[in-house]
């Protein structure tokens, strides 16, 4: 999934219909490396979200806002302070560069007209948004970056901002053919390799992508290319740059065996994109080739924003709130592999004890046969009348049989006590093992920072985390998630062990049903029966999939779900949070992909 130079341009294109002449009303930084800005336009208000995260840079329009903090931060407060009203004159992108320059004009404190440009970089780790004065010199930026870091560009107020120039690649918008042919079969690569290593903008599945329109294995080395197929290839290329000069865009996800694999904001005709496609109105098509794989079939978006959004809104979510959950994850995994050490030794010192109840029949073999051994025997041989064969019972020369006898039963005593003291333990351990494995679960599928307090809660009360003198017990605000089946049926799931419980012994009524992973961490799934007597076959699938998805199984081809009704779900005295016991049940095997289930609230 790149965020290429062609899905900069199509962004690019996008802005500049819907914010140029709008005016900056707020300017937000939810993050530290984000800023919300928000433009007045006279058919209404527009949301830019910037993202110069170093795992996932991103820039599309959104209507979703988002909370900031109490005192905003400095390079909020000079964009605040220099750009406030001031008008977007002009957006453009230089060449198919991944960067946006926002032209933006305002009144100084003297009245006077100045122009100022927000540059935002989306190069991964080095993306940046910048702040230029109308000379083209740094004012500030988001991530200072020192000679000490960089040795190609400082970026620091006062420096001249300059596009840094490490790569020497071709404009794919302005090559000819003669160029083109002379850089590919220069490169001793494979033609797609070589494609995107020429060509300034172009990402690996665009360059996959130009070789299947051309009707070349992108895989073969450029030595083996024929001259028609150098002419085919760049014929591929002057559409593509066609279609991004004309700006004839049509951004599309392609999806393979219901995941998506890639975007593109040019048709991906490999994946199944169909030869005409008349959905420029429609949010979205979803378009299958009946000759590609089974699955193939690509989603078509009416702008980029709306498809970088749902693609990467939650991606972006997720890796914010891994950022927020790390200290929570790092006490649950110490915790872990503390209880996993303690529970291994344990269960090697339960094997120790297996040898228990043969000591035990040595003493009464030796007690009942002691009498034929004679003084300094190393061994004695006794029928074991509990199985009508012969053992050979090991003897201590130096003591009488019945003090052998004696002594094996100390051995019998001593492991019988162990055993019974590492069967209790060893119990306890593996619960704690469980609860901590079912926390680290919720932990993965917390998408929102009341998620996480409500896990930090649990953590508390189970003494993993020190409550500090005079904190009082957070708001809990967190609430499961709400699925509705095709078929009609509300369907909710625990984020949590607090929600799991909540939902099984309050919320769901003796009817309703209830899924679970089998014999794994997951969340519980409460199925509302209502006025029905049934829940058709499909809402099982349904509710089985969503109990297979929030399981530690999810990555799994299958896994195996228990299901029953709540009548039969039971909670043991002084059990964990989340910890039920059922002594009934029917199972199905079925994937996670809930990519068709129909979310109400998450």
């Amino acid at each position: 999934m790149a965020f290429d130079g062609v899905t900069i341009a199509n962004v690019v294109f996008e802005l500049k219909k819907e914010l140029i002449g709008g005016r900056l009303y707020k300017i937000a930084q939810p993050e530290e490396d984000e800023l919300l800005l928000t433009i007045k336009q006279p058919t209404g208000q527009k949301r830019l979200f910037i993202s110069a995260g170093a795992s996932l840079p991103l820039i599309y329009l959104t209507d979703t806002n988002k909370p900031s903090p109490m005192t905003a931060p400095n390079f909020c407060m000079l964009l605040r302070k220099h750009l406030q009203n001031g008008r977007i004159t002009d957006i453009s992108q230089p060449g198919l560069e991944r960067i946006v320059h926002i032209q933006i004009e305002h009144l100084d404190e003297m009245g006077d007209l100045r122009h100022k440009t927000l540059v935002v970089e989306i190069m991964g780790k080095h993306s940046n948004i910048i702040f230029c004065n109308d000379d083209n010199v740094i004012i500030d930026s988001i991530k200072r970056v020192s000679a000490a870091v960089s040795s190609v560009r400082e970026v620091l107020p006062g420096k001249p901002y300059f596009i840094a120039q490490t790569q020497d690649k071709l404009d794919a918008l302005t090559v000819d053919y003669n160029t083109c042919r002379e850089t590919l079969s220069s490169k001793a690569q494979p033609v797609f390799k070589a494609l995107y290593g020429s060509f300034t903008g172009i990402s690996p599945i665009l360059a996959q992508e130009l070789c299947y329109e051309a009707g070349i294995d992108g895989e073969l080395p450029t030595a083996a290319l024929t001259e028609s197929d150098y002419h085919a290839l760049f014929e591929a290329l002057s559409r593509m740059a066609a279609d991004i000069r004309e700006e004839h865009f049509t951004p599309n996800i392609a999806y393979t065996g219901g995941k998506p694999v890639e975007f593109c904001a040019l048709p991906l005709y490999m994946y199944g994109f169909p030869a005409s496609d008349n959905s420029a109105e429609a949010n979205l098509t979803v378009s299958t080739a009946a000759s590609n794989t089974a699955g193939d079939h690509t989603v078509t978006y009416a702008s980029m924003s709306s498809l970088l959004e749902n693609y990467y809104a939650e991606k972006n979510t997720l890796t914010r709130i891994r950022q927020k959950s790390s200290d929570l994850r790092r006490i649950v995994q110490t915790a872990l592999e503390r209880n996993v050490k303690k529970y291994d030794l344990q269960l090697r010192q339960m094997k120790d004890t297996e040898k228990r109840d043969t000591y035990r029949i040595y003493g009464e073999l030796l007690n009942t046969y002691g009498y034929s051994a004679q003084p300094g025997d190393k061994s004695l041989e006794a029928l074991n009348y509990y199985t009508n064969e012969t053992v050979t019972i090991p003897l201590d020369p130096t003591l009488s049989a019945t003090e052998n006898a004696k002594k094996y039963f100390e051995k019998y005593g001593k492991l019988k006590r162990t055993y019974e003291a590492l069967s209790q333990l060893t119990e306890e351990v593996k619960a704690e093992i469980d609860h901590l494995e079912s926390i680290s679960n919720a932990l993965d599928i917390a998408l929102h920072e009341e998620d996480l307090a409500q896990i930090k809660e649990e953590l508390t009360e189970s003494g993993y985390i020190r409550r500090k003198g005079g904190v009082k017990k957070q708001k809990i605000t967190s609430k499961p998630f709400h699925y509705i089946s095709r078929d009609g049926f509300h369907m909710y799931v625990g984020k949590n062990n607090y929600q799991n419980d909540e939902l099984t012994f309050k919320f769901a009524t003796g009817n309703d049903w209830w899924f679970h992973a089998k014999k794994m961490p997951g969340s519980h799934v409460v199925v509302k029966l209502g006025n029905a007597e049934e829940l058709p076959d499909r809402t099982f699938e349904e509710a089985a999939r969503l109990a297979a998805y929030y399981s530690k199984g999810r990555e799994q081809e299958k896994v195996e779900i228990d299901y029953i009704q709540k009548k039969h779900v039971k909670k043991p005295a002084g059990a964990k949070p989340g910890f039920v016991v059922y002594y009934t049940n029917y199972s199905m095997a079925i994937d996670s992909d809930i990519s068709g289930i129909q979310i109400v609230s998450e």
